[in-house]
């Protein structure tokens, strides 16, 4: 009786694409294998330098800070920089991804410009966009604006196209139905849908562009991350470690701020369950509570005498709030770009430099490096961001279960889990790879570990976000029969997160090969090295190469991630 229960069951036929995705899967989790062996990295080699580490303490001694008023400007100017450029990212991406979006774009081919669009500005490294406009631009805050600008359009249309395709319909089709423009289809039935993962998205991308900006200080954009260049050329360890500790609490105190705009802005406390959006819970609780049943709050209903007074909106709590906090998004902005110093000037007279630098940049050239020793070195870039993700994939699955509140055995190790996530995120990839630099030395081992220490804080909470939204009823059902919590978590929990592990994972390659090949540029390994050589060397010829090798790079894992969530959706 029992084989014939089991024969009847249905069985679900491996289609040949998803034997080949599985295979896929394999072969790039050996060759990541083989290419963290190549790389050598193990616990003994890690000590193997003891007299490196001890003179760099030593050398380091006491942190040193700059003065005051000039750690405040420089401060400023930092965040004004990165709030500039991102903010121009997000006017930018609107048209890139209702282009890129499949129910809003005009037709096949304007979806192919928007998404190559997204994939080119995304490819292309922030460092390679400052180079070219430092060339049209004066020196100052401008061509880090709009390096970090552009590059920035790549990730939030992407995000942006991503959560448009995923919308409700219905207002839509309505808005045509009863004759409305293209313009307000999407004003009124798409845009109200989407804006909180739009401001979600920006919020997020300013976080990183403020850790990126530390790296477009190497090739003399101006902020915290020139001086801290600086200091470290110099060998003035103990200021750099102090530029560093300030650039740290930075990248933390902006998430902070992050979750408390995001409260004010989409009118509910936030969701997420970082540092930021927990303070701010927290602290905007007892507000909360005190203003409940007040007319006008989140969810009360304003009844009006008439007509004539419903049109004139009274100034109650929630209004005032707003008002206050538009003031001061406003007032931010500005500050921002008066901080910045940007010559408008120069956007009248950089159209006469650009067939000049054109020039420059065009036809791509390997130089005096021949075929061999660039392919080897972009191979290089590619291994350490395999190494990379695997390290930061097994680390990640730990630490992002023990962070999900349906996976951890109590609150107070979640929580620390949270906090420990948080405090890695906040850590700038760049400053870590130069401490590790001077400890282990010059090479792979330093880039590679430090974009896998890194990479636990962004893909530790991916893996915990995924983890808590899976559908309770199959957890439910294994504790109910008396499975343990890793039963569970193995028969329930993973399984059901197993497709956006696999897409999460293919992401922080993605973010990996660009990061991979930014290290580079401080020595650790890869193209990047003989990427700054060539910007250094104004061979702008051999930068138009590498950056074309990146692109082909970037397209290829972007096309085979698209294949894989198509494969295992």
């Amino acid at each position: 009786m029992k084989g014939g229960i089991e024969a009847r069951a249905p069985r679900r036929n491996a289609s040949p694409e998803r034997i080949s995705a599985t295979i896929t899967l394999v072969v790039l989790f050996v060759l990541a294998l083989q290419a963290l062996n190549g790389i050598g990295i193990s616990a003994s080699s890690m000590f193997e330098s003891p007299d490196n580490a001890e003179r760099f303490f030593a050398r380091v001694g006491g942190i040193t800070f700059p003065p005051l008023g000039e750690l405040a400007y420089l401060t400023a100017l930092t965040v004004g920089l990165v709030l500039c450029g991102t903010l121009l990212a997000a006017v930018l991406s609107v048209p890139v991804a209702i282009l890129a979006a499949s129910n809003t774009t005009p037709g096949p081919a304007w979806r192919w410009v928007g998404r190559f669009t997204g994939v080119l500005t995304r490819a292309v490294p922030d460092v390679v966009l400052a180079m070219v406009f430092v060339l049209m631009f004066s020196l100052g805050a401008l061509p880090g604006i709009l390096a970090i600008g552009i590059h920035s359009i790549g990730m939030i249309s992407k995000m942006f196209a991503d959560a448009i395709e995923q919308v409700d319909e219905g207002p839509r089709l309505a808005i045509r139905a009863a004759g409305g423009t293209r313009t307000q289809e999407f004003v009124s039935g798409i845009l109200p849908q989407v804006l909180p993962s739009w401001v979600a998205t920006v919020l997020h991308r300013n976080d990183i562009n403020l850790r990126g900006s530390v790296i477009l200080g190497y090739v003399g954009i101006v902020g915290l991350g020139r001086e801290m260049s600086y200091a470290f050329k110099a060998m003035d360890y103990s200021l750099g470690m102090g530029y560093a500790i300030v650039i740290f609490a930075l990248c933390v105190l902006m998430e902070v701020v992050s979750s408390s705009v995001r409260s004010a802005m989409l009118g509910h406390a936030p969701s997420g369950r970082g540092l930021g959006d927990r303070l701010v819970r927290r602290f905007g609780r007892h507000g909360g509570s005190a203003r409940q049943g007040t007319q006008g709050g989140p969810g009360d209903v304003v009844r009006f005498a008439n007509p004539e007074k419903a049109l004139h909106r009274p100034w109650n709590h929630a209004r005032r709030r707003n008002a206050v906090w538009g003031s001061a998004a406003v007032l931010v902005v500005l500050g921002s770009v008066w901080i910045s110093e940007i010559q408008w000037s120069d956007f009248l007279t950089m159209w006469a430099k650009i067939p000049a630098v054109a020039v420059q940049f065009w036809p791509p050239s390997f130089g005096n490096y021949d075929y061999t020793t660039m392919l080897s070195a972009m191979w290089a870039t590619i291994s350490i961001a395999l190494a990379a993700t695997l390290l930061t994939l097994l680390a990640s699955v730990v630490l992002g279960s023990l962070a999900a509140r349906n996976v951890a055995p109590n609150g107070l190790v979640r929580g620390g889990s949270r906090l420990l996530l948080v405090i890695i995120r906040g850590i700038p990839e760049i400053i870590l790879a130069i401490v590790l630099i001077v400890i282990t030395g010059l090479g792979a081992q330093a880039g590679t570990l430090a974009l896998a220490i890194c990479g636990v804080g962004l893909l530790g909470k991916l893996i915990a976000d995924s983890f808590e939204e899976v559908p309770a009823g199959p957890e439910r059902a294994l504790a109910a029969t008396g499975a343990t919590r890793l039963q569970v978590f193995f028969g329930a929990t993973l399984p059901q997160g197993a497709q956006s592990l696999v897409g999460h994972s293919f992401y922080m390659l993605d973010t990996n090969i660009r990061a991979a090949t930014l290290l580079g540029i401080v020595g650790g390994g890869g193209i990047g090295y003989y990427l700054l050589n060539a910007g250094q060397g104004s061979k702008y010829g051999v930068v138009t190469a590498i950056v074309l090798m990146i692109l082909v790079t970037v397209l290829a894992v972007e096309a085979l991630a698209m294949w894989m969530r198509k494969v295992f959706k």
